[in-house]
């Protein structure tokens, strides 16, 4: 691990994300083959892989400072965006 140098911002920040990007492309996934009575399972596990790829992807940086900064804050982040689709996704499933 490297000691003497940090992250510069734009890695920090794009190793963060990424993690919301993929929660994102889950949900939207999630929307579009998933059948209604079965969104909150895919959701959970969606959450799943993303916190298991924010723990690959911060340990992949190799800089232990700030290490739980960034994955808590992959984690919260991915958690919010999936609570947002998991509110759009009943409102759509209410309208079928």
């Amino acid at each position: 691990m490297t000691t003497t140098e940090n992250l510069s911002p734009a890695t920090r920040w794009s190793s963060i994300i990424v993690v919301w990007v993929a929660a994102a492309l889950g949900a939207i996934a999630i929307g579009i083959f998933s059948p209604t009575s079965e969104y909150a399972a895919w959701l959970g596990l969606t959450l799943a892989g993303c916190t298991t790829g924010a723990l690959c992807i911060q340990l992949a940086t190799q800089e232990k400072r700030g290490f739980v900064d960034r994955l808590a804050a992959s984690i919260v982040g991915a958690s919010i965006v999936l609570a947002i689709a998991i509110g759009i996704l009943s409102l759509a499933a209410l309208g079928r």
